[in-house]
């Protein structure tokens, strides 16, 4: 019996976790997300929900490494000599959660030979690891400050090139392996190496919700949940549907959108201003900013889509060489009204973000059948 997991849409009181999911999975090119947040926050449950709202994937039929028939140049070997561009043969299924055990080891990471057929028959056989199921997956890291460096050093590169080397007994093989790489951690237990949080792009704080009322649509959202799985989900069927569907159609809205000049010369100088480490940030700023705008199907990237642009792709990341603490988001509000002029009278952005489309949709607004 497969196991139900509680929805997307009726997560509560995580709005800007919710907004950097989204816009990764509008644009994966983003790279990724880091979320940081206590015990019982909802970390774990936020990211397994994200199968929720993911359209389905086109493979290669019965390729372990999920081949993409778009690409035939990325075929794995048994692809590229089973089938040929014209003879090709696919197939559709759901995006996938590929979880990354605290105990794994390099060989079931990366993949590795089979020895015992090696032994008995001669023959190489390359076993596929992790990494080779994460491919055009989600890539998850639990406790990810908690995983070995050397392990962590091996995602990074494979995330890095988008391909996976593996060289074992005189054998050598690669693959492809592009996925969304998403962590999760609890600062109390230790943090990251500076090298390993400037590879996250975005990255969200979150902690317990404050607000009465939310809390205890917490506890009434995960009683019905438990109670009626599949009742509780059916209730929300709907509004998970249209947020599908909004993400389908941003994704070919976001070449539309246009950002501005002067919106570089802003990201430039508060990057430059706040010592920033690296270049990365100011790029990943400028695309998250236009996968933002594309998500409400604007042209032209806004003053608040930096900003809370600014806030997902800098607050974890290092500054002057990691001699400097990250910025806050009190640090970036201060900095965008003291530079307020410079924008060009552009009209003050609401620095609370709302997922207006959930709130609204959602049972919170409608009568309650649970």
């Amino acid at each position: 019996m497969k196991k139900q997991r509680y929805p997307f849409s009726a997560i509560v009181g995580q709005d800007e976790l919710q907004l950097a999911i989204i816009l990764n999975v509008i644009n994966p090119k983003l790279g990724g997300l880091l979320i940081k947040g206590v015990k019982g926050s909802g970390k774990s449950s936020s990211v397994y929900a994200i199968p929720d709202i993911l359209p389905e994937l086109e493979i290669m039929q019965y390729c372990e490494f999920n081949c993409d028939p778009a690409t035939p140049d990325s075929w794995c070997k048994d692809c590229a000599e089973q089938y040929t561009e014209c003879t090709k043969e696919s197939e559709v299924k759901n995006i996938q959660i590929v979880s990354i055990p605290l105990s794994v080891t390099e060989d079931r990471l990366l993949g590795t030979v089979d020895v015992e057929k090696l032994l008995k028959e001669g023959e190489h056989s390359f076993i596929p690891g992790i990494l080779a199921k994460a491919h055009r997956q989600i890539l998850y890291i639990d406790e990810v400050n908690l995983l070995p460096d050397h392990i962590i050093d091996d995602i990074l590169e494979v995330s890095a090139s988008q391909w996976n080397r593996v060289e074992r007994e005189g054998f050598s093989i690669e693959h492809a392996s592009e996925f969304l790489m998403i962590g999760t951690m609890n600062p109390e237990e230790g943090e990251l190496r500076p090298q390993i949080l400037d590879r996250f792009p975005l990255s969200v704080i979150i902690g317990s919700v404050a607000d009465p009322e939310l809390r205890k649509e917490i506890i009434n959202r995960n009683l019905a949940f438990e109670n009626d799985p599949e009742g509780f989900i059916a209730e929300f069927a709907q509004i998970t549907e249209s947020l599908k569907n909004q993400i389908i159609m941003a994704r070919d809205f976001l070449g539309q959108v246009k950002i501005d000049n002067g919106f570089y010369d802003l990201v430039v100088k508060l990057c430059s201003a706040k010592e920033v480490d690296g270049h990365r940030a100011d790029i990943t700023i400028i695309k998250t900013a236009r996968t933002y705008a594309a998500f409400e199907f604007r042209t032209e990237v806004e003053l608040r889509h930096i900003i809370q642009s600014a806030k997902l792709v800098l607050t974890h990341r290092t500054r002057q060489g990691g001699l400097k603490k990250p910025i806050t988001s009190a640090e970036l509000d201060e900095f965008f009204q003291s530079n307020e002029l410079e924008i060009g009278g552009a009209e003050s952005p609401d620095l609370n973000f709302k997922i207006s489309f959930l709130r609204e949709g959602g049972l919170v607004q409608q009568e309650k059948k649970y």
